[in-house]
């Protein structure tokens, strides 16, 4: 069974959480990990309900997946135990020994620095501080706090264990390709590598053990706060495309732009994936909203998905086409 690593392709916001949750509940991993930081959320829909995790990995509503916290991940206690709750995972969590704990102080430095609150624009979550802190070696780790004490496993022999018992596992990348720390549009970007090789780190594992690279697209391009947008709409464009949106963290509303084929090709080139998957498809086409098989899907969508297809040469193999984790075209095995 395959190791399969899930990043995104532009700026984040990309609906990775829709597409883990789809494939945690299609393929049943063993194990998710989830990469990142606090700063990034996912948004799971499923049945009618919404969650918006910042930490737990978004293979949650599969309950017999095991839900891993990456060693370079950075979360705060916190917010752990609040998800926790609002998934009802408790006792299927567990955390690396040396995960990165945000603390108070954290959130506070970085509230208080004038250039990534106003200039970055930062989510004044604590990530930033926290990472300058892991990098000067006096972050405190998963391991110095008692109350994570029960949900403590080093995750990298888990993981590669698991692997080479036959297990699918899936690992979840947080953001997008364009907010990497050193691919992105410096210095409007995270504190972190947001590509596929930066997340393998992240976790510990090799790239000799990934079998699939999911590269996640949306239809058309968003990103939160400052820094460079090819394309980008005015306000009143995006609303009469429908295309208004709010950050998952934030709560700021998202710029966008029309599908940028130069920063597809680009973000391929970065992380030579093995698959593409495309969501919010019924944004561009409403006729396609809802429906779950190709020959469903209009026309002129299908041409969209061909030629994107064809223009990246990867094979498009899910396509999201609303909300709910099962709003979902799944080619795998097929050609459309």
């Amino acid at each position: 069974m395959p190791l399969t690593v899930v990043v995104g392709g532009f700026f984040g916001d990309e609906g990775k959480g829709k597409v883990i949750s789809y494939l945690s509940l299609v393929d049943k991993p063993d194990i998710c990990v989830r990469t990142g930081a606090i700063n990034a959320g996912h948004t799971v829909n499923l049945n009618g309900h919404t969650w918006k995790v910042r930490i737990i990995p978004s293979c949650f509503p599969n309950k017999g997946t095991r839900l891993m916290i990456a060693p370079g991940a950075l979360f705060s206690i916190n917010v752990l135990m609040r998800e926790m709750e609002e998934t009802n995972t408790g006792g299927r969590v567990w955390v690396d020994y040396s995960s990165g704990i945000i603390e108070d102080k954290h959130v506070e430095a970085e509230r208080r620095d004038e250039y990534l609150m106003k200039t970055i624009g930062s989510t004044g979550q604590g990530v930033g501080t926290a990472m300058v802190d892991r990098v000067l070696r006096r972050l405190r780790l998963a391991r110095d706090f008692e109350e994570l004490k029960g949900m403590l496993t080093d995750v990298p022999r888990e993981v590669n264990e698991s692997l080479g018992n036959g297990n699918n596992v899936i690992i979840e990348g947080t953001q997008g390709t364009f907010l990497s720390l050193y691919h992105g549009t410096y210095p409007y970007v995270t504190s972190r590598d947001t590509t596929a090789s930066g997340v393998l780190s992240e976790v510990g594992v090799s790239p000799r053990s990934v079998n699939d690279i999911i590269l996640i697209f949306k239809a058309f391009v968003s990103r939160v706060g400052t820094g460079e947008l090819p394309g980008e709409l005015k306000p009143e464009e995006a609303e009469a495309r429908g295309w208004v949106e709010r950050g998952t963290v934030t709560g700021r509303l998202r710029r966008v732009a029309p599908f940028n084929m130069d920063l597809a090709k680009r973000a391929v080139m970065l992380n030579k994936p093995t698959q593409l998957a495309i969501t919010k498809l019924d944004a561009l086409f409403p006729e396609a909203r809802g429906k779950r098989k190709w020959g469903e899907l209009p026309a002129e969508a299908r041409r969209w998905v061909n030629n994107i297809s064809e223009e990246l040469g990867v094979p498009v193999t899910l396509i999201g086409t609303g909300e709910d984790a099962f709003d979902m075209v799944d080619l795998r095995g097929e050609s459309p």
